[in-house]
């Protein structure tokens, strides 16, 4: 069986990852679980978070690592995350701001078959 990607980007998500990177050097995303950005994925240059013990590196999108803390991951576990980009202000703190843009996760529940991968 193939595996799924547990996080993969839209053809626009991975152009404002370009333009990024072109800006700030290399990135990283981490899933946000917290209150005030809800659960957006925030972007920073690489180096800028500390990505500790309990993250889980789901993949890479725009050839950049992207986590979740192990905690919110039991939650999401089923779930191939999918990052959009869409108008609008995000995360402060995310690189995106500046844009007039910001990345947002939709979600797909695995079929049953894969949920265990």
């Amino acid at each position: 069986m193939d595996a799924v990607a547990k996080v993969l980007a839209t053809d626009e998500a991975l152009a404002l990852i370009e333009r990024l990177k072109q800006k700030h050097g290399p990135l990283l995303f981490h899933q946000s679980g917290g209150c005030c950005d809800g659960s957006s994925p925030m972007c920073y240059p690489e180096g800028e978070l500390l990505i500790g013990n309990h993250d889980v590196k789901l993949g890479e999108i725009g050839g950049c690592p992207f986590y979740m803390s192990e905690a919110q991951y039991e939650y999401w576990k089923h779930t191939q995350l999918i990052i959009d980009v869409v108008e609008g202000r995000g995360g402060m703190f995310s690189l995106e701001g500046p844009e007039g843009v910001r990345f947002l996760t939709r979600s797909k529940v695995f079929p049953a078959a894969r949920r265990d991968e």
